[in-house]
């Protein structure tokens, strides 16, 4: 989902620069004429119509920092699912997941998604749901809500993009993978077991009317690994769904929005949908930016997404400004915005406090808060819709305000209807 500090504590700017300067020596992994062309009859008018959306993020992928409750009761060193699952033991942890999933997200938040004037829902599922893998502690029980969650789309007129957020040995080292630390993805069996995963996605859910795309992998971390080989894993996932008639959505690996100009065909033919995830917040120089500068970069990052030649979304954005959401950098880090980042020796400068956000309310934000997050939210979204739209990270959480959708959009930070948003803000 966001990209929190691995191992390396790599901020995106980092990423997106060393991506860039990779990017000469990776275009030629996979040449275009690899990917079977295939016109197919779509369930959603991408290119023409809009994407506006939302994910629901820490429900059955968990992130601490947007259901802390579930983690404050435990030892410090529970700081994803994994050690979650392996500390509380099988028959307790299906116990409290089995709660969290039936309430965190119901049909109830459906209707309510529907009647902001979204289209689309991306909903983060991990390998471990889908097609356990042995000697993994993760408990099963999760995957019959995606089942329950594509009908309440179905009833309420929303498309769902089924996002594969976590794979095996980890793509990234972000919590929100399931297991924060080592990057171990593409060692092993796990390109093979993460196909795997993709195929029964495929065959479970593909002829589901309310899924329109299903995305390869959610954040490869590209600057980490071997970019031959997740361009292989991207046309092996592509070639693998072209029976099915839904967009085939692959994330960036944080090469940019026209870091994979070069690769496959152009959506018209491929389905392929591009999606870039776009944060100003897990950067020093970012967190010290003012309104009006984080509303330039928001406006010079749709115009790269218009720049690619496939249809190009941004996946996962937000209306934060800071890092200060409790326990948003990895549970136990800190913020960098109020100098208590700590995580394997990098520290960080004291910017302003945190008070209000670790945690907070959009109700308690001041008034002058309120107004900038709501500036900086318009800008992305008309940025974004430049190029095929946007997905917002994420509907709710329980004490991150500037993160919560549903809360923002209820207090009028966000436009309500979406129509009455400033178009001409960037120009």
């Amino acid at each position: 989902m966001i990209e929190q500090p691995d191992g390396s504590t790599m901020s995106l700017l980092h990423t997106l620069v060393a991506g860039l300067i990779w990017l000469g020596s990776v275009t030629q992994a996979a040449p275009p004429g690899t990917i079977p062309l295939t016109r197919r009859d779509l369930k959603f008018a991408f290119g023409s119509e809009k994407i506006r959306g939302v994910n629901l993020g820490g429900w059955l992928v968990l992130e601490p920092w947007i259901t802390p409750s579930l983690f404050e009761a435990t030892p410090d060193n529970v700081v994803d699912e994994y050690t979650l699952t392996q500390t509380l033991g099988a028959d307790e942890a299906t116990t409290r997941l089995e709660q969290h999933w039936s309430t965190w997200i119901t049909a109830d938040d459906f209707d309510d998604i529907a009647s902001k004037g979204l289209n689309f829902v991306r909903i983060p599922v991990g390998y471990w749901s889908v097609t356990p893998v042995a000697g993994d502690p993760y408990v099963d029980g999760g995957y019959k809500y995606l089942g329950m969650a594509l009908d309440w789309a179905a009833n309420n007129n929303l498309k769902v993009m089924i996002d594969l957020h976590g794979a095996p040995g980890s793509q990234n080292g972000f919590d929100n993978s399931g297991r924060r630390g080592a990057i171990d993805w593409t060692q092993g069996d796990t390109v093979s077991q993460t196909l795997t995963a993709l195929n029964k996605l495929r065959d479970d859910f593909a002829s589901h009317p309310a899924v329109a795309s299903i995305e390869l992998l959610n954040e490869p971390m590209g600057p980490d690994l071997n970019m031959d080989t997740i361009r292989q894993f991207m046309s092996q996932g592509q070639s693998n769904l072209q029976s099915t008639n839904v967009a085939v959505a692959f994330h960036d690996a944080f090469l940019g929005p026209t870091g994979w100009n070069d690769w496959g065909a152009a959506s018209a033919s491929s389905s392929l949908l591009l999606d870039t995830h776009h944060y100003e917040v897990f950067d020093n120089g970012q967190l010290q930016m003012s309104v009006d500068q984080h509303v330039s970069s928001a406006c010079g990052f749709g115009d790269q997404m218009a720049s690619s030649n496939k249809w190009a979304i941004s996946g996962e954005f937000t209306g934060a400004m800071t890092d200060c959401a409790k326990w948003l950098n990895g549970r136990g880090v800190g913020a960098r915005y109020d100098g208590s980042f700590n995580y394997n020796g990098q520290g960080s400068s004291f910017i302003a406090a945190c008070d209000g956000k670790s945690p907070g309310s959009v109700d308690n934000l001041a008034e002058a808060e309120r107004t900038s997050i709501a500036t900086f939210i318009n800008a992305q979204m008309v940025a974004y819709e430049k190029a095929a739209g946007w997905i917002f990270w994420t509907w709710k959480t329980e004490s991150a305000p500037e993160w919560s959708f549903k809360d923002l959009a209820n207090a009028g930070i966000i436009p309500q209807p979406l129509s009455s948003m400033n178009t001409a803000v960037c120009g």
